[in-house]
């Protein structure tokens, strides 16, 4: 694994982010804008779930807010492996970015199940379903975020 993760950091491409004084700030930034487009959605459609806004229905809702929150995905996943390249040796021994992992999955994974049976599917899910999902996936996607925040003041050791 060690030999691994040298290699990842000896790329080319994880040596010019290195070297890049505005190339890290950039991706950086890619990385905080992807979550926003990321979170916002989950977070809107979670509370909705939850039972505030009941007069949104669910369906539209959701066919306006996942394509936001699946682009957010994608970038701020590809935006992170790039940071998490430059440093992969550190940060691979940090259990907060294990944690940080396990709950994107698992909040991944909730929304995958939920979503799996459609628009149909949520509307006739019961309200509890939907609450717990909406609590379950909200401790999820913020728990991720405080995570991740705190890696840039922990220690590898």
């Amino acid at each position: 694994m060690e030999f691994f993760l040298a290699a990842i950091e000896a790329s080319e491409p994880a040596s010019a982010l290195r070297t890049a004084r505005w190339g890290y700030a950039a991706v950086s930034t890619a990385h905080i804008l992807g979550i926003a487009l990321l979170v916002g959605p989950i977070v809107a459609l979670d509370l909705r779930l939850m039972g505030m806004a009941r007069s949104v229905p669910i369906a539209p809702l959701v066919r306006m807010l996942r394509p936001v929150a699946i682009g957010g995905l994608l970038l701020a996943v590809c935006a992170g492996a790039a940071l998490f390249s430059v440093q992969a040796s550190h940060y691979a021994g940090l259990d907060l970015l294990r944690a940080k992992l396990a709950l994107i999955l698992l909040g991944i994974a909730g929304a995958l199940a939920l979503h799996r049976a459609g628009a149909a599917g949520l509307s006739g899910a019961t309200q509890t379903r939907l609450r717990v999902h909406g609590v379950l996936s909200i401790c999820c996607w913020l728990g991720a975020l405080i995570c991740g925040r705190l890696i840039a003041f922990v220690d590898a050791s």
